[in-house]
């Protein structure tokens, strides 16, 4: 019965005046509209995001066999995204922000970023409260300005073919009625750390029963105060909440939690549009976002690592250990240049260009020996805590059309800052500054690992739409994920399942568990510092089209399942 009541909202994007009958055609049209293709593929179009029921109501959205009246990418990227603030809004949701790569049916790239920006009022000593070690950064002090739905308003003007309202339609309506208990979420909740988390802040209030215990497997979730924003915000555009009583209600929480924020912030709160920053990789040029967001650090990585050629057989024997070796290293030199990430409008003028640079690539890679490390000074690495949370969304439109997508609110719940007159969790997005500047300054958007990336093949005919969560994790994920892919032969399904290693903003080398204990020994032996890191939450979803078919692959870490048709 769950399975079948989650397929059901997942399509009511779809139903419009169509009822029951039309629920049942957005179901049928996954597989039998598959052409030829084999199974985890699609003819037309997919969808890749954190959920099942996520994917569908994406997917729904981009179908234009139901009401003849197809949405684009953006369409289905942007419902999927609203869907995905209920599902797991640890991860996203209107009170945080996110990045888009789009590709027009032309080819054309351009990005959105609607990060969340500095307010003009924060605590002058802002930083002197940052962490030195694991820890949830909650509290007012450190909520940056939304821009969610800045960003979701601006690219639907440029890229939208559905009516506004209708993208909100389906999570309006789980929001309202409730659904069951997300698998993933539910035993987040019940993860010590985030029970405590949850049962002492006022994120209480949507996440308790009536005893003040957090909900588990088997309740019903609801959000009703955020339902009632939603459907204000699909009547009246984003204005209700930049400009108006939706704002005003919002600021009034904020500031009785402590906040900075004023309305002042809300109504100058801009969208940072620029072209995307283009990377060659063999066939294919991959297209991310330029800083402060981190497609420079992937790119960077990737650079380092094409130059070594590998093949399938660099998995096979000794070569399997030096493979490993040199990517290690790689991301070791990346962490060196974490500080060159940083929004170009503020602060020291920093030109991170060079980061995409191949020449500096290869200039690097010189650096690494077959058969030693280094202490951090070799990297120049400042040692840094690390970050973990996002959500990502990747869609392959009919029309050629691609999103590639990530959004947050920060850390796990952001801020923990629930505002009860609007059902929005704010973020803590101002934590990032943490370690990686020396100050900050008033509507300057934070450094970011996330990466939302599209990959086009010279001939035009395949493209890989892909990107991660996972905080810190997302360029290990992102960088694995495609060399896996690339260069080393593996399916993307394979690529992304695979084990991954990930280094640290102190050069500690962890492993995720299953990964090869042979591997992790010899590696030691070269003079890695190894760590056991009990937590692992990189997530990578992609959407790929070769020839005729699409592939799309939602990571199953995050108990994900693609949808399409």
């Amino acid at each position: 019965m769950a399975k079948t009541k989650r397929r059901q909202f997942g399509c009511c994007l779809c139903i419009g005046l169509l009822g029951v009958i039309s629920i049942c055609l957005c179901i049928a049209l996954g597989v039998f509209l598959h052409g030829g293709c084999s199974d985890f593929t699609f003819k037309h179009a997919a969808v890749s995001a954190d959920s099942q029921l996520c994917s569908d109501i994406g997917s729904c959205t981009l179908s234009r066999d139901i009401l003849q009246q197809g949405g684009s990418a953006v369409d289905g990227a942007i419902a999927a995204l609203l869907c995905t603030s209920l599902v797991n809004p640890q991860s996203m949701g209107l009170g945080g922000g996110s990045i888009f790569t789009v590709r027009d049916a032309s080819g054309m790239v351009k990005t959105f970023s609607s990060r969340e920006t500095v307010p003009q009022l924060f605590k002058a000593d802002l930083l002197k409260g940052c962490p030195k070690s694991f820890s949830f950064i909650t509290g007012s002090q450190w909520i940056g300005v939304p821009g969610e739905l800045r960003g979701y308003e601006m690219v639907h003007r440029r890229y939208g073919k559905l009516p506004w309202a209708k993208l909100f339609e389906p999570t309006i309506r789980l929001a309202r009625e409730g659904f069951p208990m997300p698998a993933f979420l539910g035993n987040f909740l019940n993860h010590t750390l985030i029970k405590n988390l949850v049962e002492t802040t006022s994120l209480c209030q949507v996440f308790c029963k009536q005893n003040k215990t957090v909900l588990g497997m088997g309740d019903t979730l609801k959000f009703p105060q955020l339902a009632e924003t939603m459907e204000t915000i699909a009547q009246q555009g984003v204005d209700a909440f930049y400009t108006g009583q939706i704002g005003l209600d919002l600021i009034q929480d904020i500031t009785a939690a402590g906040g900075t924020l004023t309305m002042d912030d809300l109504k100058s709160y801009q969208v940072q549009v620029k072209d995307a920053w283009t990377v060659p990789l063999g066939d294919y040029q991959m297209h991310v976002p330029p800083p402060p967001a981190g497609g420079a650090m992937l790119a960077f990585i990737l650079n380092i690592v094409k130059g070594f050629h590998f093949t399938p057989k660099s998995m096979e024997g000794d070569q399997k250990v030096l493979t490993y070796h040199r990517y290690i290293e790689a991301a070791k030199f990346a962490n060196g240049q974490r500080r060159s990430v940083r929004d170009p409008d503020f602060g020291p003028k920093i030109d991170a260009s060079y980061m995409v640079d191949s020449d500096f690539a290869d200039q690097i890679r010189t650096l690494i020996s077959k058969d030693r490390t280094y202490n951090n000074s070799y990297y120049n690495v400042k040692p840094s805590p690390d970050r973990y949370g996002t959500t990502h969304v990747s869609v392959l439109a009919e029309d050629g059309s691609a999103v590639s997508v990530t959004s947050t609110i920060n850390q796990i719940f952001g801020s923990a800052v629930y505002s009860p007159k609007t059902g929005i969790i704010l973020n803590n997005e101002l934590a990032d500054f943490c370690f990686r500047a020396e100050r900050v300054s008033a509507g300057e958007q934070p450094p970011s690992s996330m990466a939302p990336a599209i990959l086009s093949s010279s001939s035009g005919k395949k493209t890989i739409v892909i990107g991660g969560s996972g905080g810190s994790m997302i360029t290990t994920a992102m960088a694995l994920s495609l060399m896996n892919h690339l260069w080393l032969g593996k399916s993307l399904k394979d690529a992304i399942a695979a084990p991954i290693v990930f280094v640290d903003g102190n050069n500690f080398v962890n492993f995720e568990p299953n990964f090869d204990k042979s591997v992790i020994e010899a590696l030691k032996v070269i003079g890695h510092r190894v760590k056991d890191s009990p937590y692992f939450f990189n997530v990578v979803n992609v959407v790929a089209k070769e020839d005729r078919c699409i592939t799309a692959v939602s990571d199953a870490r995050k108990l994900g399942k693609a949808a399409g048709y």
